[in-house]
């Protein structure tokens, strides 16, 4: 008698790359609402989410698209600087609802020193959540301000038709890239106000 397959076919989630399911499961029996940063090709968005028998529950989040119409943010919306704001930005809304601590959920992505994930994560760490993490996974603090953009701009500054192909889109929005770092400090300043009004509001 002819027999079918004898191999089990894996879930789709995991046969679409999309889900490590025994990752997954080693997150959702911690018991601690999970950290969730994603990366796009234009935005970073973090999100507090929290596993429930109903599905899992999302207490905060934030995209990176929020930081220019709510906050002013002339950077770009995918770099170092960018991701942390969004990682503050989703951490000071999930403290201000009493969630105080995470663990980072990165999906299948790996493990890469100095990334937007772990940008994303500083920030996070930064407005007061409790998160398992190892310091030199972090981006260094003066590439989250955005200073080896500063930099670079500085350095081709020389060029200038180079310098306006290379940062059109910061001299566009009235931010010349050498201020970055400044413009960074500002946005968080206004961001954490912002934030903490809103918690006071409720």
């Amino acid at each position: 008698m002819a027999k079918g397959p004898t191999y089990n076919l894996p879930f789709r989630r995991r046969r679409e790359n999309r889900t490590d399911y025994e990752r997954r499961r080693t997150l959702l029996t911690a018991g601690t609402p999970r950290l969730v940063v994603r990366i796009t090709g234009k935005h970073t968005i973090a999100q507090l989410v929290e596993a429930k028998p109903s599905g899992d529950c999302v207490l905060a989040s934030a995209n990176s698209a929020e930081l220019t119409g709510s906050f002013g943010w002339k950077g770009g919306s995918r770099d170092l600087p960018a991701a942390y704001l969004t990682g503050l930005l989703a951490g000071t809304r999930a403290s201000s609802r009493t969630t105080k601590e995470a663990i980072i959920d990165i999906g299948l992505r790996r493990v890469t020193k100095g990334s937007r994930i772990f940008s994303a994560l500083k920030g996070a760490v930064d407005s007061g959540l409790k998160i398992p993490h190892s310091e030199e996974v972090l981006p260094n603090p003066a590439r989250i301000r955005g200073e080896h953009i500063a930099d670079y701009a500085k350095a081709l500054s020389s060029d200038p038709e180079q310098y306006k192909r290379q940062f059109s889109r910061y001299l566009a929005a009235g931010l010349k890239p050498e201020d970055l770092p400044e413009h960074f400090e500002q946005v968080k300043k206004k961001m954490l106000g912002s934030v903490k009004k809103e918690a006071q509001s409720r």
